[in-house]
């Protein structure tokens, strides 16, 4: 997220000033012909299971490129957490990371680059990042039967809440490091001190997205797991995302020591990530009638 960097560049100019905030401020797409990482690297992070690059056509025609990752043929398992990453996420690079501990949960972990970044062509737009995020969770439900939870950290989890909101047969919603608009989260990264002095004019298109209108309509489970040392997203916006959150489904970690990047990372959140995921769900894999939800507490 480049908030910050807007910020910063405004507080610079004298005077009052208005700063506009479009698309191109956040969207920065690879230069042309940029290399991805070798796929091996991924499969290296990843010993013992089972690693599918596979590519999906979006609406317009851009291939989408991105990997499945199933648990060996030894483990029963029919969860899959479809991950969107953050603001200029790179499969072949954060993938190595991120990969590796949600697989741990002994689910599938269904993973692609946006529009314009690593393995996938297009230019990125809000509208089409939106789109193919419908369409990436259409395919892997389709390639991987049983229950597909979406997980969105920061950006990414904009693109999650919009797919819970158009899938309602999602069966769980994990925001990590989100926010509820562009405005009120280009309002928190400004100092006092140049509050006063500083209009944001929020482009159209990101005017639209609104975080708290997804989850609100959202009736599944759902978790926000937050960093208390997150000064790009700060927890209580994620804590606002929480409460529109249905509140017989829905729970809240924050991890104290965590900042925007480490949170799913921090191994005293894992066991209730992984508890998570695998809520209301029996041996077989079938969904229970009835779930058991509940707020957790901050963890150390």
């Amino acid at each position: 997220m480049r908030c910050p960097l807007i910020v910063a560049a405004a507080i610079s100019l004298s005077g009052c000033t208005t700063v506009h905030i479009k698309e191109s401020n956040f969207l920065r797409a690879d230069k042309p012909g940029a290399a991805a990482a070798a796929p091996a690297d991924l499969r290296a992070a990843l010993p013992g299971l089972l690693v599918q690059d596979v590519t999906v056509a979006a609406d317009d025609g851009v291939t989408l490129g991105g990997v499945i990752v199933r648990q060996p043929a030894t483990t029963t398992t029919a969860t899959t957490v479809l991950y969107f990453g953050g603001n200029a996420f790179h499969l072949d690079q954060a993938g190595r990371q991120v990969l590796p501990l949600i697989a741990s949960c002994g689910v599938n972990v269904a993973v692609f680059d946006y529009r314009g970044y690593g393995r996938s062509g297009g230019a990125p737009t809000v509208a089409k990042l939106a789109a193919d995020a419908i369409r990436v969770f259409d395919d892997v439900g389709a390639r991987v039967p049983g229950r597909l939870f979406v997980h969105g950290q920061s950006l990414g989890s904009f693109m999650a809440a919009h797919v819970a909101r158009q899938r309602p047969q999602a069966a769980g919603l994990v925001l990590e490091a989100t926010a509820t608009t562009v405005a009120d989260w280009a309002n928190a990264n400004l100092p006092w001190y140049a509050a006063p002095f500083i209009r944001l004019d929020i482009g159209e298109s990101l005017r639209a997205v609104d975080n708290v209108a997804a989850v609100a309509a959202w009736r599944g489970p759902g978790l926000v797991l937050a960093g208390g040392r997150d000064r790009i997203t700060p927890p209580a916006l994620g804590r606002r995302v929480y409460a529109a959150m249905a509140p017989a489904q829905r729970q809240w970690i924050l991890a104290e020591h965590a900042g925007h990047n480490d949170i799913i990372g921090q191994g005293v959140l894992m066991p209730a990530y992984c508890a998570f995921l695998h809520q209301g769900a029996t041996s077989d894999g079938h969904v229970k009638t009835a779930a058991d939800s509940s707020e957790s507490a901050a963890v150390h």
